[in-house]
């Protein structure tokens, strides 16, 4: 009999898809943030059942480059929507880099899920108790050697560390940290200078132009490293993140000359840390063009920029160096810079399409590095990439592992050499990113290739080679500086148990997915009335009377329910709700969202432009959208729905078809959170108002089943 291999293969794949729904590992990772060799490392993993019946299972862990697992097998049965915690010992007999696997299968065989991590397993090292970690020991280098330095890891704001849940292999060795710690500062200096790094570039944020300057993200440099103990061995510049219009910018040139640039000169520049190259504070810009929009005109740039090394000269320096960040090879973009009067061009990281290896990431890079030297427009400060995939893992994802990091920076040393005598470009690299975990591209020590990075600009660019040590605050007693960051993360787990809880008086509503009645008495928690176990975390909302029962008020905050498959409908879909406004003409005022930043062109969302209802399903970025005729009347309740049947989108209020927009086609699936009440966390697109009784369906509501749930009590 003749064996049709695809149709197995395909069977196979849908078989794995949908019995792996069953099971969710939630965690598979060391425990702890660098492992080292001849040394037992507890390895933890964690399962949840997600299904209403119980399952027995099998697992296997496997390791490559001889690390020793114990146990390596062993049997699980979890009752429904449980979790279980497992633990295995892992041990390396020296130093390596493995690659770890985990595979499981139900009683007949079949496979129900899989996770791999990869990590490092450093030199084998006793640990040493000590007062404080040795000073560092500076490497010499032919270069001034910078990182840039992504400050956004605060305790305050414990969601930027949310990829790490998704990329383990991406942990710190400070684990997940608090920047204001000067002792933080204190350890990124050591790794840094102790490998030819000299300088970190922080990304600059101001909160609001048009008054005495406030930052934000500014705690890595005032709080921890301008108080660290060894401040003086590191310098560090700042790259100013201009890039919201009207807020990070400024409001004209009295506010640049009043507020902005003496609080740089007086904080920043006259700081005896601060970079200096020929006695010339060095200064990066994000969006140098914004300027223009800002100050009116490019003649008043380059007359402001021309003022602002004026006044550093009357400050006692020799004038300012100041670069732009463009990361493209566009002569008209490089030939505006050189309009405005810009020293240099610089990129923060370099684009490269198509998630491509890693010889033809190096490839490219050089491409756009030799051939920004060709237009010989602007001088250039070269930068080098050494990862991208996206706060979501969007578009483009690729990484250069350090070995193939060392033959970029092999083949880019000599382009720096040639360039233009006495310039920064000659004198100077960049390398893109110190610290950026969730976006994807990071240098500093970590689980998965521990000093891998630093170990190749080190073997680059050391004038000499001589004996050193890696390291890290678990050796000598010191840390951790996670615990407030780990603290959350377990209420978040817990929070996340409560979301699957199944409600009594199930209705029995056909298609009906999800229903958030915000009806509980307390608590962040609101639980799904659909009986399908789809609770979600409210953040920054209070409950209120609503419609019927409770409702939640909106002024920013936003209900996050976690990844769900379900949620990716095919062909048809219907949202609906009742809302309550005072506020008229809103605009972005999203009400459920399914739509982020790379996936513009998936998922849904509803909610409000200029005080009319909108219902988008895209299939371009942010294409088709059906929106109301009338706008959504004030200070009373109206259902509102948006239907999609495969065919044309359509907007109801208190059920009537106010709007519809042609359709066809699947809607494109993503793997993004559902928000209701908000675009995303902190965002500024959120409905103002009053929300109850979200719900969620599989299938398109016809005309008269809307009018039924929108009549009026």
């Amino acid at each position: 009999m003749k064996v049709n291999i695809r149709l197995v293969l395909f069977l196979v794949v849908v078989m794995t898809y949908k019995t792996g729904l069953a099971l969710a590992v939630i965690q598979f990772e060391p425990q702890a943030n660098l492992c080292r060799a001849e040394r037992d490392e507890p390895l933890l993993f964690s399962v949840e059942n997600r299904t209403e019946a119980t399952v027995d299972a099998t697992f296997w862990i496997d390791a490559s480059a001889g690390v020793a697992l114990t146990p390596s097998t062993g049997a699980i049965r979890l009752a429904p929507y449980t979790r279980t915690n497992l633990q295995a010992m892992a041990r390396a007999p020296s130093p390596c880099v493995s690659e770890l696997s985990l595979r499981m299968v139900n009683r007949s065989g079949v496979l129900l899920k899989t996770a791999q991590i990869r990590i490092s397993f450093l030199e084998a090292r006793a640990p040493k108790i000590r007062f404080y970690m040795p000073d560092p020991q500076p490497l010499e280098t032919d270069l001034l050697i910078g990182a840039h330095h992504c400050p956004l890891w605060e305790r305050e704001h414990p969601e930027m560390w949310n990829q790490l849940t998704i990329h383990p292999e991406r942990m710190p060795a400070l684990g997940l940290y608090d920047q204001k710690n000067p002792e933080v500062a204190d350890w990124e200096t050591k790794w840094a200078t102790e490998h030819g790094i000299s300088f970190f570039i922080y990304c600059w944020y101001r909160t609001q132009q048009g008054c005495p300057v406030e930052t934000k993200f500014s705690s890595a440099i005032h709080d921890a490293f301008l108080h660290s103990r060894f401040r003086d061995k590191m310098k560090f510049t700042i790259m100013w993140e201009n890039q919201h219009r009207g807020k990070a910018g400024v409001d004209n040139e009295k506010d640049l000359f009043e507020n902005l640039f003496p609080f740089w000169m007086e904080t920043y520049f006259k700081h005896p840390s601060y970079l200096k190259v020929d006695n010339k504070p060095v200064l990066f810009i994000y969006r140098p063009d914004y300027l223009i929009h800002d100050l009116g005109s490019e003649d008043a740039v380059k007359t402001a920029l021309n003022t602002m090394r004026a006044l550093a000269k009357q400050a006692g320096f020799d004038g300012l160096s100041i670069l732009g960040e463009y990361r493209g090879v566009d002569p008209a973009v490089i030939t505006l810079f050189k309009r405005l009067g810009l020293d240099y061009t610089f990129a923060y990281c370099w684009p490269v399409q198509d998630s491509p290896p890693p010889e033809i990431v190096i490839k490219k890079q050089l491409e756009l590095i030799t051939q920004t030297e060709a237009l010989g427009i602007l001088p250039q400060v070269i930068t080098v990439s050494q990862a991208w995939s996206g706060w979501r893992d969007e578009g483009s994802i690729w990484k250069l592992p350090p070995a193939d990091f060392k033959k970029l920076l092999q083949r880019v040393k000599p382009i720096v050499q040639r360039q233009p005598k006495g310039s920064l470009g000659n004198r100077m690299l960049l390398l893109d990113n110190w610290n950026e975990w969730g976006e994807g591209h990071y240098i500093a020590p970590y689980r998965e290739y521990g000093f891998g990075y630093l170990d190749a600009v080190r073997d680059v660019f050391g004038k000499r080679r001589t004996a050193h040590e890696d390291i890290v605050p678990a050796d000598i007693g010191l840390g951790p500086y996670d615990a407030s960051i780990r603290a959350h993360r377990q209420q978040q787990i817990a929070l996340e148990q409560c979301c699957l809880q199944r409600q009594e008086d199930i209705p029995t509503e056909n298609g009906l997915l999800a229903w958030w009645s915000f009806n509980e008495t307390n608590g962040v928690v609101a639980l799904d009335g659909s009986g399908n176990r789809h609770g979600g975390i409210l953040h920054e909302t209070e409950r209120c009377t609503g419609y019927a029962g409770a409702a939640i008020s909106c002024t920013g905050g936003w209900l996050a329910v976690n990844t769900v498959a379900k949620f990716s409908f095919s062909t048809q879909l219907t949202v609906s709700c009742w809302v309550k406004t005072e506020r008229s003409n809103q605009t972005q005022a999203w009400i459920v969202n399914r739509i982020q930043g790379g996936g513009e062109n998936t998922g849904f969302r509803l909610g409000l432009m200029n005080g009319r209802l909108v219902f988008n399903i895209p299939v371009s970025n942010w294409s088709h959208s059906a929106t109301a005729s009338i706008p959504v009347p004030l200070s009373r309740w109206t259902h509102v729905a948006g239907t999609y049947d495969g065919q044309q989108i359509c907007v109801y209020q208190n059920g009537t078809c106010t709007g519809t927009y042609p359709r066809t086609g699947p809607i494109y699936p993503n793997q993004f959170p559902l928000y209701i009440g908000a675009f995303a966390p902190h965002h500024s697109a959120y409905f103002s108002g009053i929300l109850d009784e979200v719900r969620l369906y599989n299938r398109a509501l016809t005309e008269r089943e809307i009018q039924e749930q929108a009549r009026v009590r």
